[in-house]
């Protein structure tokens, strides 16, 4: 069952990605059309957390819209969070309907909107963080796919049976699935109709659980659609059962329907807008899924906006806002499209972009991802036993990669050797270096007075960089490399006393901790980090000079020279491409 299931999913994906690379262009001859009314989205919007990130997004889609790699005659639109509050992809989504309304006006009615998610400092994933996890590699395509021309692919036949209205949906997963052949995906019901996914219960327990209403779903069909009568989000395992929302399938085993993407029509985009209006300036987070699909259903309750568990910090007016969204989408409808053959992946943490990318064989398979995707790198020796990912990058033929290993938007130069289960992004690695296993390491450019300079940022892969305490005496509590901070200073003759943290001094993390050598060069940069990574591994000291200047991945991406970043990307395009 579970080859067949596979099976279905790598035919289906291979054809969604064939018609999009129809409509993208072609590259070869870098020739591009514009596509047709009605074969595409009339609109593909990207959110950003402030203006910073905006620009660095804009940036890449220019790139990527002038060497022919995305679909022409479309609008692409960057929106930014406004200055102040964090305000969630729910508040992301409000500010975004009006910001469209206020560009299209009453042509907005008439288009099909795809809206994507991207805004966040992608703690979790570092890699990701300058310069955004929409623009994150994956190793399949030519030239390389990114998590944008992955989502514009798999979601390549909804523009055509969807009635104008905004797809809603996040940067850092990917949903595969196939449907039968006389079968389509339709969004033309008023309301929200939301994708749903078989999935165990203790997925559900992350994620938000629809309760439907009929239990009569057959996983021998591979879609239906059913209209829903409440949505949990983050529940309990008992609260799925007391509610309803745990079914069982054809072989007894039990699972729930979780969430993904979710469609509404523009009917429901001016209650919403409405909303916004009603609450003025948002002062708290908004979630796009718990806060607004909690209120649908005919057996929605109020209790959930109340409940504050699940907020890592409850702000502003919180619990009034939920309460004004509940009473104005409260008898919206909520449809359901069970896809009964679909696969939900996460890659949005080291640990899952590492698995996903090197030892995920379903994955592989489904997808179709390459060991070695746009790179000069000799894949002899991994063709049979694929164990490590490179992405963009140009390798010495006399490289050692170990495995489960990834290395993107980077240059190896003879003889540098990478261990087992380590991330090499962004970095020019010169002759004879050797990186340990189960590390990190990102090079950033960055803005320095009136100079150009380069950090190069290193953790562990399983480092927590959101962790945080309220003063440095508590520091001993944070771990880098599987130390405690203060020994890793230590070993370079720095105090714990003299360590300074960029931002909030009542919040001290690995992400604000001033840790990393300033240098002239991007492989001096390297070499640096690199040898106080060593020296905490292997317990031996170094002495770091005093005219050095140390850095925090705060204030890296503060500073970061994104012109700079791209042009690094840019000489790696032409050689790979050139050979």
């Amino acid at each position: 069952m579970d080859v067949e299931y596979s099976k279905k999913l790598k035919i289906s994906s291979h054809q969604k990605l064939l018609k999009f690379g129809d409509l993208r262009v072609c590259f070869c001859f870098f020739q591009g059309r514009e596509v047709k009314p009605g074969e595409f989205w009339d609109v593909v919007v990207v959110t950003a957390v402030d203006e910073s990130q905006k620009n660095a997004y804009e940036l890449q889609i220019n790139e990527k819209i002038k060497r022919k790699e995305l679909p022409l005659g479309i609008d692409y639109k960057v929106v930014s969070d406004p200055p102040g509050f964090k305000i969630g992809n729910g508040g992301s989504t409000l500010y975004t309907l009006q910001l469209l309304s206020d560009t299209y006006g009453k042509v907005l009615g008439k288009l099909r909107v795809i809206l994507i998610h991207a805004g966040g400092l992608s703690q979790r994933l570092p890699s990701a963080s300058a310069l955004g996890k929409i623009f994150t590699a994956l190793p399949l395509g030519n030239p390389l796919y990114q998590m944008l021309e992955l989502k514009l692919a798999m979601y390549v036949d909804f523009p055509s049976h969807m009635r104008p209205g905004v797809l809603v949906t996040c940067a850092d997963d990917i949903e595969l699935y196939s449907i039968a052949e006389n079968q389509c995906i339709t969004f033309d019901k008023p309301g929200f109709t939301a994708l749903a996914h078989p999935s165990p219960l203790s997925i559900g327990t992350t994620h938000g659980v629809f309760v439907l209403e009929s239990h009569e779903t057959s996983s021998l069909s591979e879609m239906q659609t059913t209209s829903c009568l409440r949505f949990l989000h983050k529940p309990s395992v008992d609260k799925m059962r007391d509610t309803g929302a745990v079914c069982k399938s054809d072989q007894g085993s039990e699972f729930v329907y979780t969430d993904s993407t979710y469609y509404f029509d523009f009917e429901t985009s001016h209650t919403l807008l409405n909303l916004l209006k009603e609450v003025g300036s948002l002062d708290c987070e908004i979630d796009a899924y718990g806060d607004f699909l909690q209120a649908l259903g005919p057996k929605a309750s109020v209790d959930y906006t109340s409940n504050t568990s699940n907020v890592t910090k409850e702000e502003g007016n919180l619990v009034a806002v939920r309460k004004k969204i509940f009473h104005l989408l409260r008898g919206t409808p909520l449809n359901v499209i069970l896809l009964n053959v679909s696969k939900f992946y996460h890659i949005g943490t080291t640990s899952e972009f590492l698995f996903h990318l090197t030892q995920d064989t379903a994955l592989r398979n489904e997808l179709g991802l390459l060991s070695s995707a746009f790179s000069l790198h000799d894949t002899e020796d991994y063709k049979d036993t694929p164990s490590c990912c490179v992405m963009y990058s140009i390798v010495d033929p006399t490289c050692s990669l170990g495995q489960g290993s990834v290395v993107e938007y980077s240059r190896l130069e003879k003889e540098v050797s990478i261990g087992q289960g380590s991330i090499i992004s962004s970095c020019w690695i010169g002759s004879g270096l050797s990186v340990p296993g189960l590390v990190f390491m990102h090079s950033l450019c960055i803005n320095q007075k009136r100079n150009t300079g380069y950090v190069t940022i290193a953790f562990g892969i399983e480092d927590n960089l959101k962790r945080s305490v309220e003063n440095t005496a508590n520091i001993e509590t944070l771990q880098l490399f599987g130390s405690s901070l203060p020994h890793c200073l230590s070993r370079w003759g720095i105090s714990s006393e003299g360590l300074k943290f960029s931002g909030d001094v009542s919040c001290c993390s690995l992400w604000s901790a001033c840790l990393f050598p300033i240098c002239s060069d991007q492989k001096t940069s390297f070499s640096m980090s690199l040898e106080m990574v060593n020296a905490v591994l292997s317990d031996a000291t170094i002495a770091l000079t005093k005219d050095v200047q140390l850095m925090s991945m705060q204030q890296a991406l503060q500073a970061k020279n994104l012109k700079e970043m791209l042009r690094f990307r840019a000489a790696l395009y032409d050689e790979i491409t050139a050979q």
